[in-house]
């Protein structure tokens, strides 16, 4: 079974973290069923947060009874002291625990950090001294502030997207975070659903050694793929370079990760799918995208206001506006077929 060491924290934790964003879209007795699974075979990072409605509850009801056997990380998007505390203590309520493993800022647009007026930071060690977390950590999509973090000295860990869709500037923040002994948490391990073939996904991550993806699971098919890799992991040959190689030249340039930052928008464009259908018409099965729904949805950006909210929000700085118009030109000729 393999393993990886979240940098300063000493963590010793699965290679195959598991991320708890999809399970709030299952009942409860199927989320419980996932993660006892999960548990049941070895992994014990477990991924969630308070925006994620009620999956900080369902990871509590099932795995309370073994709370010391697990690890479980959590984040905050609170802007100030008083919204810091109050999640805290409702996602220790949720979890059904009195300590949280990693207590990470969500996505913020900066870097907390001591003095610089919001308290926030102050706020982490705080709850540190009384025991209510062990780490401290910071997720982001966005480099500047994810490179400031790190070389900050201030975060134990940092979770930041990772796929082999990566380029330069991003495997050189893997490099800088095993420097610096921050550990390092990979989200959009699959792009966002973009990559198809996990284990190729996998074998490229397991090259740097220090990295935890953290595989979104909500079906128990897609936990059983993750599991597999326990006992058999991917190792990277020459089949998954070529493989690999092939994907980056297919899916370059200006694509959305589908983060869903740019959201909501003031005319109910569903930009985080809409701005990457051509890349989904082509990987995925097409029939609920070309369907009533799926057209509709479509539809939808015809009604663009060009207020730039979207552009503004986004990580990647892309062009949302322009990046939705193409995918809607490119999608009516999958109608016309």
């Amino acid at each position: 079974m393999m393993n990886v060491t979240l940098g300063r924290t000493g963590m010793v934790v699965n290679r195959n973290g598991f991320g708890a964003l999809p399970i709030q879209r299952v009942s409860h007795e199927e989320a419980v069923k996932l993660l006892r699974k999960a548990y049941n075979n070895g992994i014990n990072f477990f991924d969630t947060a308070k925006v994620y409605s009620d999956s900080e509850y369902k990871l509590g009801l099932a795995l309370s009874d073994v709370r010391d056997e697990i690890f479980i990380a959590t984040k905050t998007m609170g802007k100030n002291v008083e919204e810091f505390w109050s999640d805290l203590d409702n996602s220790l309520k949720m979890l059904k625990t009195d300590y949280i493993d990693i207590y990470q800022f969500h996505n913020p647009s900066f870097c907390p950090k001591p003095n610089d007026g919001t308290g926030l930071y102050e706020a982490m060690l705080e709850a540190k001294k009384q025991g209510k977390i062990r780490f401290i950590g910071i997720t982001n999509h966005r480099l500047s502030v994810a490179i400031d973090a790190v070389e900050s000295g201030l975060y134990d860990t940092l979770q930041f997207p990772l796929s082999y869709l990566a380029d330069k500037k991003e495997e050189d923040l893997v490099n800088l975070c095993k420097e610096k002994n921050v550990g390092f948490i990979c989200m959009k391990a699959l792009a966002g659903g973009l990559i198809t073939k996990s284990h190729a996904a996998y074998a490229y991550l397991a090259q740097f050694g220090n990295t935890l993806p953290i595989w979104g699971v909500q079906r128990e098919s897609e936990l059983d793929e993750f599991i597999s890799y326990n006992e058999n992991p991917p190792a990277m040959d020459e089949e998954i370079k070529e493989y690999i190689e092939s994907e980056r030249k297919e899916i370059k340039g200006e694509f959305c990760r589908g983060c869903g930052y740019c959201m909501p928008c003031p005319v109910d464009i569903e930009i985080n799918n809409c701005a990457r259908m051509s890349l989904l018409l082509r990987r995925s099965p097409t029939g609920g995208h070309l369907s009533e729904t799926g057209q509709a949805k479509m539809r939808k950006i015809e009604n663009c206001i060009e207020c730039g909210k979207c552009k503004e929000n986004c990580p990647y700085a892309l062009d949302t506006p322009n990046l939705l118009k193409r995918n809607y030109e490119d999608y009516k000729t999958f109608l016309e077929t």
